[in-house]
């Protein structure tokens, strides 16, 4: 059986994560997650590549750029691996993004868990001055650009010509660590993602998605993986889902009434929460997890609620949850 492996994403700036407003005080907050993590044994630390919050609300909080708190990270850890959930692929071209995380393979000394998806968040794409184009030319350029990351990574000189994106003679070096590359993770729920998923993913993974929605897109995923004569079973399937756990139910109570909305109550809270958060006690959140390893599911990256309120949750979902998923 593949063994459980849990990754977690760094606070960087969802949801009220930081528990002061000074900038590099909120740094110092994200290099002692990190560190916390490594030293209770997760198995990788995670960012998201964006640039503002989602949902926008006129929020002007701080939100750290991913490759650039990476590689912080990854000066300040030995263990822990480190990537994105995932990198917007339309965010640099792919040869630049070949260059970055080489680099920060070698930096990291092979602890780089590459993920890249198509993008989605509009608001960002034009806040940013990147056109925002429709879904079948995003899945078709990251189809592409991954062929070239793959080529750049492992060829002394790479040339590629297709419909978005071209290069010649590109040399990239350092080359990654790991060989023959570093495992790429490509992330996303759309039908069409499966295609590209299935031709070039080490790891798939689904962003907040039930067992009954992971369920339907591995099958699809397979699927694809027929069609073009792969194993499926090359490709490990992950999911990224928020997490909110206490010692028991009046601690979970007490988080949860630090992080509800002004008006709501904390029955209300956990009523709209229970289809989008593992929440509750370790008992209760561990049946939540093993519904997904019933699925096939051994790989999580754990985005969890309420840590600036209670770093503890590292250490109880350690000592607690990661045992009963077995």
């Amino acid at each position: 059986m593949t063994p459980v492996q849990i990754g977690l994403t760094l606070p960087q700036g969802w949801l009220d994560e930081f528990p002061t407003d000074n900038p590099h005080d909120q740094f110092l907050f994200s290099k002692n997650v990190a560190v916390t993590a490594e030293k209770l044994g997760f198995d990788a630390g995670y960012v998201y590549d964006h640039f503002i919050p989602h949902p926008v609300d006129n929020r002007t909080e701080t939100f750290f750029e991913a490759y650039t708190l990476l590689s912080a990270v990854s000066s300040i850890t030995s263990k822990l691996r480190i990537g994105q959930v995932v990198t917007c692929n339309s965010y640099r071209q792919p040869s630049l993004l070949a260059k970055m995380t080489s680099t920060l393979d070698a930096i990291s000394n092979g602890r780089l868990e590459f993920g890249i998806g198509a993008g989605w968040f509009d608001y960002e794409y034009n806040s940013y001055g990147y056109k925002f184009e429709d879904l079948l030319t995003r899945i078709e350029q990251l189809d592409e650009s991954i062929t070239i990351i793959k080529k750049m990574w492992q060829n002394k000189k790479s040339s590629f010509k297709g419909k978005h994106y071209s290069i010649k003679n590109a040399i990239c070096n350092p080359k990654p660590v790991q060989k023959p590359h570093p495992p790429i993770m490509v992330g996303g729920a759309g039908k069409r993602l499966m295609k590209v998923a299935a031709r070039h993913a080490t790891r798939y993974n689904h962003p907040f998605g039930t067992p009954e929605i992971l369920d339907e897109k591995i099958k699809l995923l397979k699927e694809n993986c027929k069609l073009i004569k792969r194993d499926h079973n090359e490709i490990e399937n992950s999911v990224l889902l928020r997490v909110l756990v206490g010692k028991d139910s009046d601690d979970v109570k007490d988080i949860v009434s630090k992080l509800k909305k002004k008006n709501e109550s904390i029955a209300e809270f956990i009523i709209r929460s229970k289809d989008s958060i593992a929440l509750g006690t370790p008992d209760e959140v561990s049946n939540y997890l093993q519904q997904y390893q019933k699925i096939g599911i051994n790989y999580f990256i754990v985005n969890f609620i309420g840590l600036s309120k209670s770093l503890e949750m590292l250490s109880l979902f350690s000592r607690k949850v990661r045992p009963n998923l077995k």
